[in-house]
């Protein structure tokens, strides 16, 4: 009998890489702490009702009252493979793994909460200026059908990439000099000034890695190739650090 695998589900685009920031924070973590997986593909449009088939639950709730479903999402049967765990968030798939796989910790103690806040960070304020660049990028690489399914409605109007593209990007370098010099604070004796926390990989080094990877796969040439020189090559350095971390299964 073959051996139980976890079920990462994931969207595909029309490169055969992984792309999504939130669901490589999962894999990377998947990856990291060696856990045996596979990864099914749901275009957008399918979402909703393969989650609902699985079980997921939902994300969060409209004003209207109702669901809203979206992945990550993960199907866990290793260690009860008549009933599997399902979760979604990225970050409650996060803490279930920590908890359920301990070995190779990627919240060491007392820092959840800390980690918990800098991701939020991450999402919220960091990666907040790449997102008039990046999702019109990201729209384009998908699949036909998940391109037309946010050719609808108010969203249509954030698909068109900004015409001032550098000015843009200087408000994404902000960000990236803001964050470099706070992270600079663990060089020398408090850590070796690529990492988050000191020495070793954690959680929030998957936050910031998973941004950086979706640059990579969406904007090789405008954004990557850029970004990696910045603050002194660091966020090279970080994603040289987390490759091992980068396979797809």
């Amino acid at each position: 009998m073959s051996q139980p695998m976890i079920i990462l589900y994931d969207v595909p685009s029309n490169s055969p890489q992984p792309w999504a920031p939130n669901i490589w924070r999962v894999r990377l973590i998947l990856n990291y702490k060696r856990l045996p997986y596979r990864t099914t593909w749901v275009d957008f449009p399918d979402i909703e009702e393969t989650l609902r088939g699985i079980g997921a639950p939902p994300t969060s709730v409209r004003n209207d009252g109702r669901p809203v479903f979206s992945l990550p999402v993960i199907v866990d049967p290793i260690r009860s493979p008549q009933a599997p765990i399902v979760l979604s968030n990225a970050s409650h798939i996060s803490e279930y793994l920590e908890v359920t796989y301990p070995a190779r910790q990627v919240f060491p103690e007392g820092s959840r909460a800390l980690q918990a806040l800098f991701v939020h960070y991450i999402q919220e304020i960091f990666a907040k200026p790449l997102l008039p660049i990046m999702v019109p990028l990201s729209h384009q690489r998908l699949p036909e059908r998940s391109q037309t399914h946010f050719l609808s409605g108010t969203t249509a109007s954030h698909l068109s990439v900004p015409p001032e593209r550098e000015q843009a990007w200087r408000a994404v370098q902000e960000q990236f000099d803001f964050l470099a010099n706070i992270l600079d604070k663990n060089s020398g004796t408090d850590g070796d000034g690529v990492v988050s926390m000191g020495h070793e990989l954690t959680y929030a080094d998957f936050a910031i890695v998973s941004v950086l990877i979706w640059i990579e796969k969406v904007a090789p040439h405008d954004g990557w190739v850029r970004i990696r020189q910045w603050n002194g090559g660091r966020w090279g350095k970080l994603w040289e650090r987390c490759k091992s971390c980068m396979d797809v299964f």
